[in-house]
């Protein structure tokens, strides 16, 4: 048993709390300078060269990529021979989150209650917490902040299971055409497939995580992606729906068994930031 002390938890999570707001995913930002090669629109091509100028300046500055720094969402791969010590894991993530978020002049978002007292917390927690307990004695923290824009334009469906791959691909490309500009694209279309209602937009949030390029295991799935993101690129939405060819950047898929009278499917977007970092102690 590895013991592992939220003193030094605390401070990992601060950092990366920083690093993610200021500095863009490698991946990303290769996708995008493709993006602008292949974009056939004058002012999509503009747009994308002020997305990629805002990142040099977001990172050569320390400045946020975007103003709207977001809720605070991590994914825990808890290794089974761990043992936190003085303190809990959650605790230690949401300190780091709130000396992130002050030291680091990040905008707090996040309000105590979501109807009637909607009061600023003041330091942007309390965070989301996806904890998964694995195999090992090591501990992966992946830090997604999360926007408003984006994450306003997401959905879960009860599909039939007879709506098949075919409906799931009219359903994908039919919401992301509607969300046109609301979600800054060019985005990053995470799907979720299976499970149950809540589990399925789980995946889907977790099918952002995945860098761009990388196709599902599975080759039916793999298909499916690309051909979404294909379908997707010619609504002509473009960079922040502007117009143009390249309203995508690239759709995942996560899949997991469900229940035999049911299909669910869920849609996430990321902003063309797709904001994630990660660390592991």
């Amino acid at each position: 048993m590895r013991e592992i002390s939220v003193k030094d938890i605390i401070p990992r999570v601060r950092d990366l709390c920083m690093d993610a707001n200021y500095n863009i995913p490698h991946d990303v930002k290769i996708a995008l300078k493709e993006a602008y090669e292949r974009e056939e629109s004058k002012v999509g091509k503009d747009v994308i060269a002020q997305i990629l100028k805002n990142h040099e300046v977001s990172e050569s500055e320390k400045l946020p990529l975007c103003q709207d720094t977001g809720f605070a969402v991590f994914f825990v791969s808890l290794g089974e021979d761990v043992h936190i010590v003085d303190g809990n894991i959650k605790s230690a993530i949401e300190e780091g989150v709130r000396q992130g978020y002050i030291d680091g002049y990040l905008r707090k978002s996040i309000v105590t209650d979501p109807v009637f007292d909607r009061k600023n917390t003041k330091d942007n927690t309390p965070a989301i917490v996806h904890i998964d307990i694995v195999p090992g004695d090591r501990v992966k923290i992946v830090f997604a902040p999360k926007g408003g824009g984006s994450e306003n334009m997401s959905t879960v469906k009860m599909m039939k299971p007879a709506d098949g791959i075919n409906g799931i691909k009219d359903f994908a490309v039919e919401w992301v055409s509607n969300a046109g500009g609301n979600p800054c694209p060019p985005t990053i279309v995470g799907i979720g497939i299976g499970g149950t209602f809540e589990y399925a937009a789980y995946l889907a949030k977790k099918a952002l995580l995945r860098p761009i390029g990388k196709r599902h295991f599975d080759e039916r799935y793999a298909k499916a992606e690309l051909e979404i993101l294909e379908r997707i690129n010619r609504t002509g939405t473009g960079p922040m729906g502007l117009g143009g060819s390249i309203t995508s950047l690239d759709v995942h898929i996560e899949i997991y068994p469900c229940h035999i009278a049911s299909m669910p499917v869920a849609i996430n977007l990321n902003c063309h930031a797709a904001r994630h970092k990660e660390i592991t102690i």
